[in-house]
């Protein structure tokens, strides 16, 4: 069992999300940064899908009530183990009475702990996701909350640590595919040009963008859109004209149109962005 002694601004229990209820209106939800889950899962010998802790920012405090092994990815929060310095993205044995503390990462925005055995919260439609929009899943974790931790995997760790890339501090890069309704806008290519920035109006629904650099986008098109399906990573674009990149916990419908689809492999990016960081994005296709 593990005890959480601190939470910063959020943190919720995330695997790789519920896929398969669009019919239902339930969206996926899932870890907003695939990668990094994936990866601390991968450190500890856990399946990559196993459930594990998403920290916003930091601030996350875990005391463990017998030895647990750990792994702490995505933003590089300073972590310690009773007041010890140690690695990112590298395997952690805590024995009982121990307590692992994230301090604030200084780029990035979203860590991911992961412990061997994965977080056994009772599942919601197969997934043990917090769904932030639609409020399915636990609860976001809370001071007190104890966190029971599933059966070791038959798996073990390879390695010791992981090299990872250093998240970029300054302007970050996003392919996109433009498109289904470019053709709504006087010029829906303005979306390549200049440089945008993420607003402090961003959650794990969706990245709210606002014009750093270049050209607004202006609709051609006034008339109301029919209700359509949305997916993730679409940049939908309101009558503000400022575009929303959605992320894991994005609505499954939407009413306004989608100027681009930024690639999957790049959705993971645009999740550790932080509010007032540029980007940059890039047509593909």
């Amino acid at each position: 069992m593990i005890v959480v002694e601190q939470v910063g601004p959020l943190a919720t229990i995330q695997d790789l999300g519920r896929p398969g209820w669009f019919d239902s209106g339930v969206g996926p939800a899932g870890a907003a940064d695939r990668a990094s889950l994936r990866l601390a899962n991968r450190l500890v010998g856990n399946p990559e899908g196993h459930a594990a802790v998403e920290v916003l920012l930091g601030g996350l405090a875990l005391h463990a009530e017998e030895h647990v092994m750990l792994a702490v990815t995505g933003a590089p929060a300073p972590t310690t183990v009773d007041g010890r310095p140690v690695g990112h993205a590298s395997v952690l044995e805590l024995e009982p009475g121990q307590t692992l503390r994230l301090a604030y990462a200084s780029v990035g925005l979203r860590s991911y702990v992961a412990v061997r055995g994965g977080i056994d919260v009772p599942a919601t439609l197969g997934s043990r996701s917090r769904d932030t929009m639609s409020g399915l899943g636990p609860e976001p974790l809370e001071k007190g909350d104890r966190l029971p931790i599933g059966p070791s995997p038959h798996t073990i760790p390879v390695v010791d640590v992981a090299p990872v890339a250093e998240l970029p501090a300054d302007v970050v890069t996003v392919r996109a595919v433009l498109g289904p309704r470019d053709d709504w806008f006087t010029d829906a290519t303005a979306l390549f040009e200049g440089e945008w920035e993420v607003s402090t109006d961003t959650d794990r629904i969706g990245a709210r963008l606002a014009r750093r650099r270049g050209p607004p986008l202006t609709r051609k098109v006034t008339r109301e859109l029919p209700t359509e399906g949305m997916a993730l990573g679409s940049i939908q674009v309101p009558p503000s004209g400022e575009p929303v990149a959605f992320l894991a916990d994005h609505p499954v419908t939407g009413g306004y149109p989608v100027i681009a689809v930024v690639l999957d492999a790049d959705v993971d990016a645009i999740a550790q962005t932080r509010p007032g960081q540029p980007v940059r994005f890039v047509r593909v296709g």
